[in-house]
């Protein structure tokens, strides 16, 4: 049965792109790196600030820690420019009027996590908001989506982990939870596939409908099996 849902952030609950982009050409200027673009970002994305900041420094950069500190510091201040996604506040509110309930599990260090989650939902329980914070290895490693499922004492079985990226696609398989890829976030339906994606939702609505159902499914064999 599905009792809850893990969401990553960047690209799935909000579209923060622009602002990650801002932060990270900020970075660079800061120490003198050419700036990289929006579909750089775009690609770059997925793995962590870590790898974020290793991706857009030139390979011969000797003060990579240097940058990430920096970059690090000052990734929480956020932007102007993130937003939520199309019809994304009525879809949230109808899965929970079913019971639903929710969890973040991203890359994102944790302090920007919670700070971007308070600030854009401060009318949706989330009963779990996990980031990178040295506790847990990054996505793909499954440890945190476990640890969050036990948080919100859930099976992983009874979780779907819905997210836009690869690691995300692979975090829910190697946390036995059912993963959905959302097509509207940073990665095409060809990169998910070749992740291992079996399904996709292409907008709010979309996996609104699919969540609903498979929770409706299993209420119905539970109710035939006894």
């Amino acid at each position: 049965m599905l009792r809850a849902i893990l969401f990553d952030l960047d690209g799935t609950l909000l579209d923060t792109l622009p602002d990650i982009e801002e932060r990270t050409n900020d970075m660079l200027a800061r120490f003198g790196y050419p700036l990289i673009t929006r579909e750089q970002t775009r690609s770059y994305v997925g793995d962590g600030a870590r790898r974020l900041v290793e991706r857009a420094l030139p390979a011969n950069a000797e003060n990579t820690s240097e940058c990430y500190t920096y970059f690090k510091e000052h990734f929480a201040e956020g932007g102007g420019n993130t937003k939520l996604f199309l019809g994304e506040e009525k879809s949230l509110n109808r899965l929970l009027a079913h019971g639903l309930k929710f969890g973040v599990v991203t890359n994102k260090p944790q302090d920007a996590a919670e700070k971007i989650i308070k600030s854009f939902f401060p009318r949706i329980p989330f009963e779990f908001i996990g980031g990178d914070s040295g506790l847990f290895p990054c996505k793909p490693d499954p440890s945190l989506a476990l640890y969050a499922a036990l948080s919100m004492r859930v099976a992983p079985a009874e979780c779907a982990f819905v997210g836009d990226g690869e690691t995300d696609v692979k975090t829910a398989i190697n946390a036995g939870m059912f993963g959905v890829s959302a097509l509207w976030g940073y990665r095409s339906r060809e990169q998910l596939l070749n992740a291992g994606a079996t399904v996709f939702a292409e907008n709010f609505k979309q996996l609104e409908k699919i969540l609903i159902e498979r929770q409706t499914f299993f209420r119905k064999t539970i109710d035939i099996e006894s």
